[in-house]
């Protein structure tokens, strides 16, 4: 059956690659997604599949069901863009001012759209249903998985398998890993207040600049002193804001960073600590601060059976040439959340442009993908789909908040 599968989707990859940069040019930043999330809608509707709209805000939710009894399988694709000028000189170039899809997100709507088509075509012969969860707001926190999963997008689903199309990676490579995966994004704001002054006077001030200076020093400490070796960690201050006149002393400045781990018990002791450097540094300097810390995706946890059958599931794929359990990722996900419910895994599917000079990371201005990887990641999720009927599972249960 799943031979039968690739074959339509070979024979479909030029609409999934014309979707893909139709998405491309009509990009929409998280929340915002309104005719994206109209355009997979109506994708379903002129196919004839059941699909629900607005589902936890800008969701889709598309079933195709099986003519025969069997599990209810999710696959899930985000469709939100970022605010970044797309800088490629390529005819599929965004068409909006400011906003472009550099993650990779339109190739997953197109992947995940072409899968559906061919299931659908197939269903006399499948057993199951196979619900198609498009995503919205992937980038951004609190995210738009969490609210779909309360509006019920998960009820009744067995497994949930997802993919990212990862360009810094050959295509014809999956990588994948047994457990904590990628880590759980945090973001915190300090500012601190001290006086301001002349910038002759500073026995006068309390030198806000300097305190805020102090802190991004003192922060890196957390990470080397107070966590573990053999836990992964990190505090990064990536905006440091403050008045700019050269005669001022300030008397306000504004920390912003994030922090990344794996481990909920080294989060929580980073976020406490944080505040305890905060405290001592601005005490030392006779100035007050503010300190808010906005807790973000948890920690991408995939399932050990469910990631072994995924593997074994890659290795009978011939355009699949590596497979690589890789390390963890720094980088946040909020897929984190379908696997806090229901068992499954993510894994990255190769996507290294060919033929460049260069190759740009994600969230680049130049960011691109081979589109070639759209195929492989379809054929991938859609062996997992069809063959997970016959899989016994991993026998561990699956706790909200685990």
């Amino acid at each position: 059956m799943a031979e039968n599968l690739f074959k339509k989707l070979e024979s479909y990859y030029d609409e999934m690659v014309s979707i893909r940069r139709y998405l491309h040019q009509h990009p929409e930043v998280s929340f915002k997604e309104e005719k994206t999330a109209h355009y997979i809608k109506s994708y379903y509707e002129k196919l004839g599949v059941e699909v629900r709209g607005h589902i936890g805000g800008n969701g889709v939710v598309a079933k195709v069901y099986g003519s025969k009894p069997g599990k209810t399988i999710a696959l899930r694709a985000d469709f939100d863009a970022l605010p970044i000028q797309d800088e490629k000189d390529v005819p599929y170039k965004s068409l909006v001012p400011g906003v472009m899809h550099a993650c990779g997100h339109d190739g997953h709507t197109a992947t995940l759209l072409v899968l559906a088509k061919a299931l659908h075509e197939m269903r006399e012969e499948l057993e199951g249903t196979y619900v198609m969860i498009h995503q919205h707001a992937e980038e951004y926190a609190p995210g738009g998985a969490i609210s779909m999963i309360e509006d019920g997008c998960l009820d009744g689903v067995d497994a949930i398998f997802g993919t990212h199309l990862w360009a810094s990676e050959p295509t014809g490579k999956i990588q994948y890993r047994v457990g904590p995966f990628m880590a759980a994004a945090d973001r915190f704001e300090i500012t601190v207040q001290g006086k301001g002054g002349h910038g002759a006077q500073p026995h006068k001030t309390k030198d806000a600049i300097v305190t805020a200076s102090q802190l991004v020093v003192n922060l890196q400490q957390i990470v080397s002193r107070k966590v573990s070796p053999i836990n992964s960690a990190v505090v990064t201050i990536g905006s440091f804001v403050a008045d700019n006149a050269f005669n001022v002393i300030a008397d306000r400045a504004k920390l912003i960073g994030t922090v990344r781990t794996f481990n909920e018990e080294v989060r929580t002791n980073i976020e406490e600590e944080i505040e305890r450097v905060v405290k001592g540094t601005c005490y030392t300097a006779d100035s007050s601060y503010e300190y808010n810390y906005h807790r973000g995706y948890p920690a991408v946890v995939n399932h050990k059976a469910e990631t072994e059958y995924l593997v074994d599931c890659a290795e009978k794929i011939n355009d699949v040439n590596c497979l690589e359990e890789t390390d963890p990722e720094m980088g946040g996900e909020d897929f984190a959340y379908y696997l806090q419910h229901v068992k499954g895994t993510f894994f990255f599917t190769g996507a290294k442009p060919e033929n460049t000079d260069e190759n740009y990371p994600h969230h680049h201005p130049k960011f691109d993908i081979d589109e070639k990887a759209m195929l492989i990641a379809a054929k991938t999720l859609g062996a997992a789909a069809l063959n997970y009927h016959s899989f016994e599972g991993s026998k561990d249960s699956v706790e909200v908040g685990q």
